[in-house]
């Protein structure tokens, strides 16, 4: 069977020990962990010991994990035993490493796929890898301010108005994204009032995020009442028709945006919304970044769906 491993690491600016005291207590991990985020219905047993847990939800499947084994303040070893969708085996790892009272968190995987799921070792190495990404800031909130800073709330489906807009195309890389983004929106920023719109009516469109091949491609943009015949040469137009969207709002940092994005994409895969061909699914935002806490941005995702 293909194998698989996976490590990704995070910065905790916290002792050791605080770490490992929440690590190694499976009664806190549903507080941090980047599956249940996505699955609030779960249900969750936690041993008397603490020591493991099992789940069972609609999008997160079925399965159960145990501590194996501890080196106090520098590692954990787990079993992690998946149910549903299908059954494997994986052993996972937790190593702690600190340096002038922060502690480099290091998540490591090792499983293998069945047979007749060959074909997706790269992909599911890039899913679990930004899994472990999005638990791993989760974790660094948890342990640093006592809880996380990532809330989703389901607002479910409306009916969109026609939009139009300008803005900027790019492509680029998951890691280019964030600052390439940013970059776009100054741009955004400084070009909005001269045709009539302002940054409350900003947006960024996703044409492709391919984890595997490591390419996104977005557009920045703000609504318009009527797009300009004076653009400058690097400013694009374009619409999104009027349609019926699903719509998954996030409470919190933009850091923590990949958890709205895999929860919605697991209620894609377990054929809770049927999504629409043809119209790219884009973000709004409630608040404006430059006078508001991270901890309470407000981001709606949309995703356009089948009536």
């Amino acid at each position: 069977m293909p194998k698989m491993n996976v490590i990704r690491s995070e910065q905790i600016n916290a002792p050791a020990s605080q770490v490992f005291s929440v690590i190694h207590d499976m009664s806190q991990w549903a507080k941090w962990s980047p599956w249940l985020i996505m699955d609030p219905a779960a249900k969750v047993d936690v041993a008397t010991d603490k020591k493991s847990y099992s789940w069972d939800g609609p999008r997160t499947g079925s399965g159960n994990m145990k501590v194996l084994s501890a080196d106090e303040n520098q590692s954990v070893d787990y079993e992690l035993n998946f149910l549903k969708p299908w059954k494997s085996t994986a052993k996972v790892k937790f190593v702690l490493d600190e340096k002038d009272g922060t502690t480099q968190t290091s998540w490591h995987m090792d499983s293998s796929l069945p047979f007749f799921l060959f074909f997706m070792k790269k992909s599911m190495e890039a899913y679990v890898g930004m899994d472990f990404e999005r638990g791993l800031r989760l974790l660094k909130d948890y342990v640093e301010d006592g809880q996380v800073h990532s809330q989703l709330n389901f607002v479910g489906y409306s009916l969109q108005a026609a939009k139009k807009y300008i803005g900027y195309h790019r492509k680029t890389t998951s890691a280019g994204v964030g600052p390439d983004m940013a970059a776009d929106f100054d741009k955004i920023r400084e070009q909005a009032p001269k045709y009539g719109s302002d940054m409350s009516k900003s947006m960024s469109i996703y044409h492709k995020f391919d984890m595997v091949k490591d390419k996104v491609e977005y557009t920045v943009a703000v609504e318009v009442e009527e797009v300009p015949t004076d653009l400058p040469a690097d400013m694009i137009s374009g619409s999104i028709p009027a349609t019926k969207v699903y719509t998954l709002e996030h409470v919190g940092p933009y850091e923590h945006l990949g958890n709205a994005w895999s929860t919605l994409q697991s209620m894609i895969r377990a054929k809770e919304i049927k999504v629409k061909k043809g119209i790219h699914p884009y973000e709004t935002y409630v608040n404006n970044p430059g006078d508001t806490d991270p901890n309470d941005l407000i981001t709606q995702i949309n995703f356009a769906v089948k009536d």
